[in-house]
């Protein structure tokens, strides 16, 4: 029968050394937060202090990493977007000079009477206000 008895102590024993070291974990805990600092004596002060010091270099230490790693993800995903941002406006070259070549191949041959003018800006002469020819230049539909 002893040993039956034994185990109670034990499991006693054992829930009051993991019940005090709760407590004073807890008491640690608080005191990181700046909790329960008066009854301290100036080295256990200077202690705290160090480890505070250690714990938050660390962190700043780990958070510039993460801060390196996100610039340098955000770099190649810049060099990528600029990269595609080339292969699409080389595309859009080769569409603008294949649609021109085509449009040329698809016009008629100018009539001997047709003329040009020379500025932009000045109005096409009425000879040249057909639907038809405004359509085929790309020109607004005269009103």
């Amino acid at each position: 029968m002893p040993a039956i008895e034994v185990e109670p102590q034990l499991e006693s024993s054992t829930h009051a050394m993991l019940s005090k070291e709760i407590t004073e974990k807890t008491r640690e805990l608080r005191q990181l937060k700046g909790e329960e600092l008066q009854g301290l004596t100036l080295e256990e002060l200077k202690h705290l202090e160090k480890s505070l010091e250690g714990g938050l270099s660390r962190i700043m230490e780990t958070k510039d990493e993460r801060f390196l790693k996100e610039i340098s993800t955000l770099k190649r995903k810049g060099a990528e977007l600029m990269e595609e941002n080339q292969q699409l406006k080389q595309q859009m070259e080769k569409i603008s000079v294949n649609n021109e070549v085509v449009a040329e191949q698809s016009r008629p041959p100018e009539s001997s009477s047709a003329r040009t003018w020379s500025s932009a800006t000045d109005p096409p002469p009425a000879a040249y206000n057909s639907s038809d020819f405004s359509l085929r230049l790309g020109l607004p539909f005269p009103n």
